[in-house]
């Protein structure tokens, strides 16, 4: 059950100008689902993408790397995404099935297989299906509308895999006196670690950006969204985030990050992109408790998402949130494996919600079991450590470990 996750109400999820999406049925992994997407872009749009720092990365991300760095994401007319399966862990028959499904797109969209980036979600080390997929290609281009809500909300759920709700968000903010939308998917329930640079996230603008700014745009967003979720510590061999601008607002070109108009873009592309990240989290596999962590006082931000991410990795934590049990000598021992050689434990002070647990290393004098057991039962929860060694901080959200998380990923090819 989604922790405090509903289904996006297509009506909240803005028009995209420029961008056009299709959804079909493949039967990629299992018959009558779509589980086929495939948007078009108009020419002119720009695209950026950061993808998974896992070396045993899948063929379709090989492949979009090499597209993008064939022209920059200058002329990226389509991408394809399917579900069911990753197509990661087959080696070169793996890569030239990727490139079979940009050819046969491309060739129905009278464009270059270089225009075309391929993604893959779903089951490591299965043979895909390629077949089925250009089978299902025309149903996809016959399906493709204009990127208003509805179509976005289809997209969502045709990108899923163990996810049990589809994730999008949107914003709209004023450039130049004119509208410009902010929306995007994403899925991801389980193997999730940030480490980019299984899941997949799609954020749209019809925002005029330089092209040259795009690619900054998305390592910054990706950084404060998806790079700072964990719900297993496993890093998925097809983690891809990309960042799509059609230009079709009709403002004036934002040619610097740094510029009022260029702030803005940036603050609503985070938002959206961090809605999104906080959204896998709340619907991790067998998730029941939301936890954000937050480390304070820390000499760098480095060091703070070091303990904010033993923290948030430890499975004693997590299945201590999971029983709502205030065991929380775990979150102590975590901080303190997290790899600052020179800690000083006895400067450091824990919290949980407005609980005070831990003060200058020790048991706080006026904490009782119950206190904590009171917050531990909350289905979100802040876990707030201080370092007392300096003034950065960092933030990191993940979820407990349930019963469900194993059932889940034991049966997840049946």
């Amino acid at each position: 059950m989604p922790v405090n996750l509903t289904t996006p109400d297509p009506s909240q999820l803005h028009a995209v100008p420029g961008l056009r999406i299709g959804v079909a049925m493949a039967g990629v992994r299992k018959a009558n689902r779509r589980d086929l997407v495939v948007f078009e872009l108009v020419p002119g749009s720009a695209v950026a993408g950061v993808f998974t720092a896992n070396r045993f990365c899948a063929a379709p991300v090989q492949l979009c790397q090499q597209n993008l760095a064939a022209d920059g994401g200058a002329a990226v007319r389509a991408l394809v995404i399917n579900t069911g399966n990753a197509n990661a862990g087959t080696g070169a028959d793996g890569l030239l099935r990727a490139r079979q499904t940009c050819e046969a797109l491309a060739a129905l969209m009278q464009v270059q297989p270089q225009q075309v980036l391929p993604f893959s979600t779903g089951v490591i080390m299965e043979t895909l299906p390629v077949d089925r997929i250009q089978a299902a290609l025309p149903a996809a281009l016959a399906a493709l509308r204009p990127a208003d809500g509805p179509a976005w909300a289809d997209a969502a759920a045709g990108i899923m895999t163990t996810d049990t709700l589809p994730k999008a968000a949107s914003r709209q903010l004023q450039i130049g006196g004119r509208t410009v939308s902010v929306t995007g998917i994403a899925k991801g329930a389980g193997m999730i670690r940030p480490n980019m640079a299984t899941m997949l996230g799609f954020v749209a603008t019809d925002a005029v950006i330089a092209p040259g700014l795009l690619q900054a745009l998305v390592t910054e967003a990706a950084d404060l969204s998806f790079n700072r979720i964990t719900i297993d510590g496993d890093t998925s061999t097809n983690d891809s985030f990309m960042l799509l601008a059609t230009q079709q607002a009709g403002h004036a070109a934002i040619t610097t990050l740094s510029s009022a108009e260029g702030r803005a873009l940036r603050d609503a592309v985070v938002a959206v992109s961090q809605q999104l990240a906080q959204a896998i989290v709340r619907d991790g596999e067998g998730a029941t408790k939301f936890i954000s962590v937050v480390v304070e006082g820390g000499r760098s931000e480095a060091e703070c998402k070091l303990a904010a991410y033993a923290i948030a990795h430890s499975p004693l934590v997590k299945t201590a949130f999971f029983a709502s049990d205030p065991n929380l000598g775990r979150i102590l021992a975590a901080v303190g494996y997290a790899g600052i050689a020179d800690l000083d434990q006895g400067l450091i002070d824990l919290f949980l919600d407005d609980v005070h647990v831990v003060r200058e290393g020790g048991r706080h004098p006026d904490y009782r079991e119950e206190h904590g057991q009171r917050v531990m039962k909350q289905s979100e929860i802040t876990v707030r450590v201080h370092l007392h060694r300096g003034a950065a901080q960092a933030q990191v959200w993940t979820c407990d470990f349930s019963h469900d998380y194993v059932t889940i990923n034991a049966d997840y090819r049946s």
